[in-house]
């Protein structure tokens, strides 16, 4: 494993969703990695099929990116706070996207997640998309962690 090893394909490498599934070959693939600060990020380029209009990134893709990226960043968060050698499966609970401008089609986005309050079993993310340094988009969200019988139990 090296340093450019994203958590996805570290702890879900043959995982198939659509955000972040690394073995989903019609999927985003999002690939995020922990920082020195606590936060989660990525880099991702968009493709031209992922427009909704002339130029600019769909804005329900914007919101899939804060969803896998920050269920990513709360699952890390758990891992951490429980002292486990791999990340608890979670599900989003809730999420709210807020789109605040327009998300260019051309270049790299960046994805930016912090944890800002959990307990054993879920995580409060707060998450931002950002182009050129401009926010384009945020999020916050619950993501909790679920047990055996759940049906997305590690299924991601």
């Amino acid at each position: 494993m090296t340093l450019t090893t994203s958590v996805q394909e570290r702890y879900a490498p043959a995982g198939e969703c659509f955000g972040c599934g690394p073995a989903n070959a019609q999927g985003l693939k999002i690939r995020s990695f922990e920082d020195a600060s606590g936060a989660l990020v990525c880099d991702w380029t968009p493709s031209p099929h992922h427009c909704a209009f002339p130029g600019m990134l769909n804005g329900g893709i914007c919101g899939a990116l804060l969803d896998c990226h920050s269920n990513w960043a709360a699952a890390m968060h758990l891992m951490g706070r429980l002292s486990l050698n791999a990340p608890p499966c979670t599900v989003t609970a809730d999420f709210h996207v807020t789109l605040r401008r327009p998300t260019p089609l051309a270049q790299a986005v960046r994805l930016e997640a912090r944890v800002v309050d959990a307990s054993d079993d879920r995580a409060t993310v707060e998450a931002t998309l950002s182009a050129s340094g401009k926010v384009t988009a945020t999020c916050r969200g619950t993501f909790v962690a679920v047990k055996p019988g759940h049906p997305a139990y590690h299924r991601w």
